[in-house]
């Protein structure tokens, strides 16, 4: 369908008029005309301007769908639009309404075009020009890659860096035209308030296999923002598509819990669950939970693993329809010892806390979790407390550059959140790591990194908390209507993991510096070996030693180090690991590492297992956990 369609119909009319009137000199629109109709003119003419913001393009055909999510949480390479090829001497014309969160406080949220060889991203051969953004920065990153000029770029809105205001003048409707019909190539991007161009003389280079292919592909990637595509001359790869309503053809689910507590009503359990439904034509929207029906097989109150069925019902624009069925599995549990606070967020303040966790001179506690808040105020997340053993507190620290206690008046707290509404909105989900150091001479540092659901990072930092006592040194978590997931877990929970194919994330440690880790471990109990091994690698991933719970390893490193386990019946440690507290210290030294194994067994009893003198180069030094017939999940 052509976005002209209705601009000939309006033609139609006016000759129709025209024709009745012939007889009477044919003065329809000259300046004798009544009133009434050069009024009915302009009144025609002016809701052809507001509906297509400038003149009909030939050529130009609907395809009317969304990129990137309406919430404007979609993070940098997360959503693409379709393909839309350009020969060698030709010209693509797009439009589409680009929309800006009202709260965004950098210049880069907008979109990206992007110019690839004929190829799909991922082929072998897949190749890119470069990139070019809306927003124009000449001392940023606004434009890049190999084959892009960065001196060619203009616009009449110039950004000196990419927190300066202005992102939202980028909105609105947006005409983009590449342009190849001169042997060069010439970008356009106006919303008719700013208008970039990208004007190259000179030819392309041919980065296709196919010497005699000169096309290109261009395609948008939005970030922190969402495009509404409305048309294009070009026909993209998959097709064009309409506005007329569409049927669902399949759907997947998102944020399903991996674990849901024993007896649950089924609705309760998955209220924060999304769906991505896609529609004919290529088109797809997320619905809540609400537009969903769930079932759970067999039930709700037996323990064990059980399957989600979720049911859609509806068309693109919410008529009634064939429904789409997707499922998911989860966990019955009779605990979830994984979560701190009530999920739906009412837990007050100091309502609930952590065990507190022993922090050794020189050591580092890392804990992974994500943070859950009623988006209220800034204080609703995380809190970490600094204490003794016994409760006495060093200092209370909140996510938000707040705190306080005799540790917390001499420390420099420091935070990047420079919006605090969008930082306070992206934190509901956010994942979010915590380091908690004590430095051995009577201070402490505590560093949180939130990764926020808008896609950006946000650090907080409390350095130099004094008072403490480096040999009674503990930490906890509280939370202030907010709730925290230590969902991570590793391994397939039923314990049925193979060998190297599940791993953890990486941690790099400095040279001088101790990095402690919790987890819960599970095992099968077949053998010493199904339980957890501690990877040591280079940055690159090269290893220098995988070690095991069971005082054996390899690798070069292994083969140099002292290992020493404290086990005297392996066969009541196996049975005491699972369903233990393990707490790995993995020590760089600088040219060697060291490694601490403690396990506290179901038995009540302490096991020890550690490889010392592994030697590594300090610089260039991180590890991970992998796990086979075995899982764990991160405290």
């Amino acid at each position: 369908m052509k976005y002209n369609k209705i601009v000939t119909a309006f033609c139609a009319a006016a000759l129709g008029l025209m024709s009745l009137t012939s007889c009477e000199g044919g003065d329809l629109f000259s300046i004798n005309a009544p009133d009434w109709l050069s009024s009915k003119a302009d009144s025609i003419a002016a809701e052809k301007a507001k509906n297509q913001g400038d003149d009909v393009i030939e050529g130009m055909e609907e395809d009317v769908y969304t990129v990137g999510a309406t919430d404007y949480s979609t993070g940098w390479w997360a959503q693409f639009s379709k393909y839309y090829q350009i020969p060698e001497g030709g010209k693509w014309i797009a439009q589409f309404n680009l929309n800006i969160n009202p709260s965004a406080s950098n210049t880069y949220k907008n979109f990206a075009m992007i110019i690839t060889n004929d190829e799909d991203r991922g082929a072998a051969n897949y190749k890119e020009y470069g990139a070019i953004r809306y927003d124009y920065q000449p001392s940023g990153n606004s434009e890049w890659g190999d084959y892009i000029d960065r001196s060619l770029a203009s616009s009449d809105l110039e950004f000196a860096t990419d927190t300066d205001a202005g992102v939202d003048k980028l909105g609105g409707k947006v005409t983009l035209t590449i342009d190849r019909t001169n042997g060069g190539l010439v970008v356009t991007m106006t919303n008719g308030v700013v208008t970039k161009t990208y004007n190259q003389t000179s030819a392309l280079a041919n980065l296709n296999a196919d010497a005699s292919n000169g096309t290109i592909r261009a395609f948008l990637v939005p970030e922190g923002s969402y495009i509404s595509f409305l048309g294009s001359t070009i026909e993209p790869i998959g097709g064009f598509t309409s506005k007329e309503d569409k049927q669902p053809l399949s759907m997947t689910l998102n944020g399903v819990p991996k674990k849901v507590l024993q007896g649950t009503d089924v609705n309760e359990a998955f209220a924060n669950v999304t769906a991505t439904v896609q529609f004919e034509q290529g088109v797809s929207k997320e619905v809540s939970a609400k537009d969903l029906t769930f079932q759970a097989i067999p039930d709700m109150y037996s323990l064990g693993s059980k399957t989600l069925i979720a049911v859609y019902n509806k068309t693109y624009k919410g008529e009634a329809a064939s429904p789409v069925i997707a499922y998911a599995k989860f966990q019955v549990v009779d605990k979830i010892y994984t979560s701190l606070g009530a999920t739906d967020n009412s837990t007050p303040w100091w309502g609930a806390h952590s065990e507190n966790i022993k922090v050794g001179p020189k050591e580092t506690f890392v804990s992974t979790f994500t943070n859950y808040s009623n988006g209220a105020n800034n204080w609703n997340n995380f809190v970490v407390v600094l204490c003794k053993a016994d409760n006495t507190e060093y200092a209370v620290l909140r996510a938000d550059n707040y705190g306080w206690g005799d540790g917390y008046a001499a420390c420099t707290p420091v935070g990047t959140q420079g919006d605090w509404a969008t930082w306070l909105a992206a934190m509901d989900g956010a994942k979010v790591t915590t380091y908690v150091t004590n430095n051995g001479d009577g201070t402490a540092d505590v560093k949180a990194v939130m990764e926020g659901t808008n896609g950006e990072t946000y650090t907080q930092e409390y350095n130099g908390i004094n008072t403490v006592d480096p040999n009674d040194f503990y930490f906890r978590f509280t939370v202030d209507n907010c709730h925290l997931e230590f969902d991570d877990v590793v391994g397939e929970e039923d314990n049925t993991t193979a060998w190297w194919a599940a791993h953890s994330t990486d941690w790099t440690v400095p040279a001088g510096k101790t990095y402690s880790v919790r987890f819960k471990h599970f095992t099968n109990g077949a053998n010493n070996w199904n339980s957890v091994c501690t990877v040591l690698t280079r940055l690159d991933n090269t290893e220098y030693a995988v070690l095991r719970s069971d005082n054996y390893g390899w690798g070069d490193s292994y083969a140099a180090c002292t290992p020493s386990g404290g086990q005297t019946d392996w066969a009541a440690w196996l049975a005491a690991i699972d369903d233990a507290y393990v707490t790995v210290s993995v020590t760089n030294n600088g040219s060697t590492a060291d490694v601490k194994m403690v396990f506290e067994g179901n038995d009540g009893e302490t096991y020890h297992q550690s490889y010392t003198g592994l030697p590594i180069e300090g610089s260039n030094f991180r590890f991970r956990f992998t796990i086979e017939g075995g899982h764990i999940v991160f405290e």
